[in-house]
């Protein structure tokens, strides 16, 4: 009882209960109060949700203006540029996010010396990532200038995202709502430029350019945020012995996000290698609207991560509870999203894209279902990251990642992008559920397959 009760909160009635919390119903606030560690939870997840639900909303519409702005064709040269440069992007974390967060969590004394470390990793790793991109790109469409501009300016942006180490520190902190300013005051100023830009019809290379401000002035804000809190980056410190921690614990993770990008972005480049940019245009408009949702497990596991992992120590079953009810959770958000998107896919095509993106709307309605495995990936993986499994979570990325190339080879040729569709969702789901193989995760997969059945 103790434990559980250390875990879900580690402060009692001497600290005042959060604002919001007295414009509650009175059932809920009876139930909220004193429950502060909960409370921290509801409250970097509301700030998280707004952030992206805006994003959304904001984001979706003027990304849907862009691509009837810029036809399939165009807008499909684009997104490949993009994910062309985000096969490399795992070069720029170095696998760093969730084990930053997590010995910010277990070592708060450190802040200083780990962040200042992560952040030299990561500038590194941006600047590899830049110099990888344009050399590749150059090898496969040698000569075309507009491309390399176009992938060059999307891989620039990783050098910015190095800032992100402040957002590693606000998640740790459960305070993600200085990240949100952060963010979104970076995405209104160039939403604004963006819409200029159609307006006086610019060429798709200006748009390019846009992308990358968002990024960098992300970058700048959140270090201001960082300030603003009362911390300053000339404290930072950089170790080599922290570094080399940090890389020993987080190269398994590398190679796992080299191969979730890979997996994740090498169906647009292969459509755009065996159909052209045309087709990548479909595909792409298809995926942004059910990737759009991809950030409701990112956001709900940041959230309860901070307490999921100081319930390990405290209460074992209690952990894993919190693991069962995550499952739960992540199997009917997932369905509740793409159930009724995946019926409405025709009319949600044809009046937001217009009949030149008409043959995006069977996509949409596939597609949309592989949400189910990436918000159990997503939750999945924080398990492994918990237990330092990260081995595993390399292996199973790399399981999916070999099947959906070979899925692609065989069904892109036949299908198009309907064929990318149906890949995506076969080895997504074979990644997940791959956890089966290894006997240290077979006993926790069973979670996963009950988890539409029974969060207890």
């Amino acid at each position: 009882m103790l434990a559980s009760a250390t875990c879900l909160s580690t402060t009692r009635q001497t600290v005042m209960n959060a604002s919001w919390v007295k414009y509650l119903p009175g059932f809920i606030r009876t139930r909220l109060e004193s429950r502060l560690g909960l409370q921290a939870i509801i409250g970097n997840t509301g700030w998280l949700f707004a952030d992206k639900i805006l994003r959304m909303g904001v984001g979706l519409l003027v990304s849907v203006w862009i691509a009837r702005y810029l036809g399939p064709e165009q807008f499909g040269l684009w997104n490949f540029a993009i994910a062309f440069a985000a096969l490399f992007g795992a070069f720029a974390t170095f696998g760093l996010d969730g084990i930053v967060v997590r010995e910010l969590v277990k070592n708060p004394e450190r802040q200083n010396e780990l962040l200042g470390s992560a952040f030299a990793l990561k500038l590194t790793g941006g600047v590899i990532t830049l110099l990888i991109a344009l050399f590749a790109i150059s090898v496969v469409r040698g000569g075309d200038t507009h491309t390399l501009w176009l992938v060059g300016l999307s891989a620039a942006g990783f050098i910015f995202q190095s800032a992100n180490v402040v957002d590693y520190y606000f998640q740790a902190k459960v305070q993600s709502r200085y990240t949100v300013y952060a963010a979104n005051g970076a995405f209104a100023l160039m939403t604004l430029v963006k819409i200029v830009l159609l307006l006086t019809s610019a060429p798709l290379i200006a748009f390019a350019w846009a992308g990358l401000g968002e990024v960098a002035l992300t970058a700048v804000f959140l270090m201001a945020a960082y300030q603003a809190n009362h911390h300053s980056i000339r404290e930072w410190q950089y170790s080599g012995l922290v570094a080399r921690e940090l890389l020993k614990d987080s190269w398994p993770l590398l190679l796992a996000g080299l191969a979730v990008m890979l997996y994740m972005r090498v169906d647009l480049v292969m459509l755009q290698q065996m159909a052209g940019d045309r087709e990548v245009g479909i595909y792409a408009a298809a995926t942004r609207l059910s990737e759009v949702w991809y950030f409701l497990p990112v956001v709900i596991v940041a959230s309860v991560s901070p307490s999921i992992i100081k319930c390990r120590a405290a209460d074992p079953d209690l952990y894993i509870s919190r693991f069962r009810q995550l499952y739960f959770l992540m199997v009917w958000l997932a369905i509740g999203v793409s159930l009724p998107f995946s019926l409405l896919s025709g009319w949600i095509v044809g009046v937001l894209y217009g009949i030149e993106f008409k043959e995006a709307a069977p996509v949409l309605a596939i597609h949309l279902w592989a949400s189910v495995a990436v918000f159990l990936g997503v939750a999945s993986n924080q398990y492994l990251l918990v237990e330092q499994l990260q081995k595993i979570s390399f292996y199973r990325t790399l399981i999916g990642l070999v099947c959906n190339i070979a899925l692609n080879l065989i069904l892109i040729p036949r299908m198009g992008a309907m064929g990318a569709a149906i890949a995506t969702i076969i080895s997504y789901f074979t990644a997940v559920f791959s956890l089966l193989f290894f006997k240290t995760t077979r006993r926790h997969t069973v979670c996963l397959l009950v988890a539409p059945l029974s969060r207890n």
